[in-house]
């Protein structure tokens, strides 16, 4: 799809985790703490975090955000051989206070200004989310903070992109939703949003149904791709 496949989008709905906050923050303000395997036990706690996702909901089995969050620091920890409960919850404070990546914030005062509906749709907690946000000044910017606490599943399923027609009351087709995680882009693609892929790190694209309808190196990257707000 071109690179205007986003002008006629009515809302912007970002994933929070690796797209808005960086994840690598977490253990990085800790790093002393850490020591030497900090960007191992970093890479091992995102992987675990996101495999538990997937697994528990296959499984049926679902926890919060929180708890998975938890369950695969713990991993991550007796990976690397550290059992350290007073930096075990250190780290896990640190994910109510992440840091945004350095263009996030202007570009979503930006958006705004221009009058888009923003939302968050993540699979994080609420208290999380609000957290995160409310911490780096980006919490009053967003017109929703969508979470999937009350369906008790995860991205990639479907229902968890209906959520964010529901609450933005617009058409899938008229959302614009951007990633960093490719997976999350496959899965909001086949749904029926427009999708912006915020690819940092220079990931190669996964092989699934759907591509990025637009592949960007950042966030601020997004703005000479929208049009004017479209009306109801």
């Amino acid at each position: 799809m071109s690179d205007n496949a986003l002008s006629s989008c009515r809302a912007f709905v970002f994933d929070a985790y690796g797209t808005l906050f960086d994840v690598g923050s977490a253990v990085a303000k800790l790093r002393d703490n850490v020591g030497d395997e900090a960007d191992r036990l970093s890479s091992l706690w995102r992987q675990k975090q996101l495999e538990y996702t997937w697994l528990r909901s296959l499984m049926g089995d679902f926890a919060d955000f929180w708890t998975v969050t938890g369950d695969a620091l713990d991993y991550a920890l007796d990976q690397i051989g550290k059992k350290d409960p007073v930096l075990r919850a250190k780290l896990m404070e640190t994910y109510l206070s992440l840091d945004t990546f350095p263009e996030v914030v202007e570009t979503l005062k930006t958006l705004k200004s221009q009058g888009h509906k923003l939302a968050i749709l993540s699979n994080g907690a609420k208290h999380m989310l609000i957290s995160a946000a409310k911490s780096s000044g980006i919490l009053s910017l967003f017109d929703q903070i969508i979470c999937v606490d009350d369906l008790k599943t995860y991205k990639p399923h479907p229902d968890v992109y209906q959520l964010a027609v529901d609450k933005l009351e617009v058409e899938p087709a008229e959302i614009s939703f951007q990633s960093s995680n490719g997976w999350d882009i496959a899965g909001a693609g086949h749904f029926g949003f427009r999708t912006a892929w915020i690819n940092r790190a220079h990931s190669p694209a996964e092989r699934l149904s759907h591509t990025a309808d637009v592949v960007l190196n950042g966030l601020d990257e997004l703005l000479p791709l929208v049009g004017e707000p479209q009306k109801a």
